[in-house]
């Protein structure tokens, strides 16, 4: 949001001073500046006024002309489409062309939480798996309820799993090196099942 241009206002001096559109005196009068041209109020009013987008009426020389993405509005109708509270100096945004606070938006259109069921505030970070979307701190392992963030993780029956809870809970393990299983290891072992199997070639498998 920002605000339309300044206008300079000033009143004629004693010498000659005509408007530049309908050439009447200025002596004593306000008047407005623009291009280094004199407009009394009137003309400047029904020449370069914007129009409120909300009223449909001019914004005034003495109105504040809110102004965003070409669009203009007084101060007073600068507000939430859905709850009407002032939106002036705070932030906002829009949908189909309305204006909208950040709660009512967050509660409109919003993505809601897998976890916690509440919005997702607009600006706010969050992370989306499989058509789910959740809040930074909501996306957490399973196991050490710690969050993922932006690090590596295994889905397993609709739950999360950080990399290296999801190897001490799920991952065979050897025996001798207590280790994750590779090629090189001796023996598997399932914290749950115990050992399993027997490969001759490489001993118990």
């Amino acid at each position: 949001m920002r605000l339309a241009e300044k206008r300079s206002y000033k009143f004629g001096m004693a010498e000659r001073y005509d408007c530049h559109y309908c050439k009447e005196s200025l002596f004593g009068k306000k008047y407005v500046l623009r291009d280094e041209n004199p407009y009394c109020v009137k003309c400047y009013e029904s020449l370069y006024s914007n129009t409120c987008e909300e009223c449909k009426k001019p914004i005034g020389c003495n109105n504040r002309d809110l102004s965003y993405k070409d669009r203009h509005w007084h101060d007073d109708c600068f507000h939430c489409f859905k709850c009407h509270h002032s939106l002036v100096d705070k932030p906002f945004s829009t949908k189909d062309e309305q204006l909208l606070c950040t709660e009512c938006y967050s509660n409109e259109y919003s993505s809601k939480c897998f976890e916690c069921k509440k919005a997702i505030m607009p600006g706010s970070r969050k992370m989306e798996h499989k058509g789910n979307s959740w809040h930074e701190t909501c996306f957490t392992c399973q196991r050490c309820q710690q969050p993922i963030g932006t690090k590596s993780f295994i889905p397993k029956d609709n739950n999360n799993y950080c990399v290296p809870c999801y190897e001490k809970q799920f991952a065979l393990q050897c025996v001798h090196c207590k280790k994750v299983h590779s090629k090189k290891c001796c023996v598997k072992y399932n914290p749950v099942l115990g050992k399993i199997g027997t490969n001759p070639a490489i001993g118990l498998f």
